[in-house]
């Protein structure tokens, strides 16, 4: 009886992981927001999670979205795209030369500077400070280890069939200092434990890019 080959397994699932993160790919607007990302020392979001957040503002019409770190403006663009033209996509971020990147690919993206309000700061100062049960959508992908906080305020800011999602959960371990390493693990972990165990929401995890998490808020 022939044996399963583990080792061929994985491969074919690697090889199926890349096929799907690269299914639609960058246009050149993301691919020169990537660019840019890797030359200001910014982890981009992957293509595959990308053409993911357009798809999920799309399918739920978002047209109130909060972002919670603008990177180089890939999640912003990406989510512009997917949302309805009267929709604004709010961006938090406490680096302003990173708010200025996002700017710029909107631009080249098309995206006139009246879709996106700009807020500099620190997440969790501001958060505090928007509406209970005022938006669509809300994207985490800012600072790990803070993730359980991000996390407890988008769900307090979306409607009912409202979706959270946060990248990087699948976190590859880029980070070489030890003790960091492990509370950005340790971080993700609760992360994980607490959209799972929390019965308003419906998880999904999507192995794209670096993972994405994915919840909507049950009505």
């Amino acid at each position: 009886m022939a044996l399963t080959d583990p080792t061929g397994e994985a491969g074919a699932t690697e090889r199926l992981r890349a096929r799907a993160e690269h299914f639609t790919g960058d246009d050149e607007v993301l691919a020169a927001a990537r660019v840019r990302a890797t030359e200001h020392g910014i982890v981009p979001i992957g293509p595959g999670a990308c053409a993911a957040l357009t798809f999920l503002a799309s399918a739920t019409r978002a047209r109130s979205v909060v972002e919670i770190g603008s990177g180089a403006g890939l999640g912003t663009v990406s989510l512009l795209r997917g949302m309805p033209r009267e929709g604004l996509l709010t961006s938090i971020d406490c680096e302003a030369p990173h708010q200025g990147l996002a700017r710029q690919a909107c631009l080249e993206g098309g995206f006139a500077p009246g879709r996106v309000r700009m807020i500099t700061g620190r997440a969790l100062d501001v958060l505090p400070r928007l509406s209970d049960s005022g938006y669509d959508l809300v994207l985490v992908d800012a600072l790990t280890v803070e993730y359980p906080r991000y996390l407890e305020e988008a769900v307090r800011l979306l409607r009912p069939g409202g979706v959270v999602a946060l990248d990087n959960v699948l976190w590859t371990g880029r980070v070489s200092d030890q003790v960091r390493r492990e509370a950005i693990s340790s971080a993700l972990r609760e992360t994980v434990r607490a959209v799972r165990a929390d019965e308003r929401l419906a998880p999904l995890l999507l192995p794209v890019s670096d993972g994405l998490l994915c919840a909507s808020l049950l009505s």
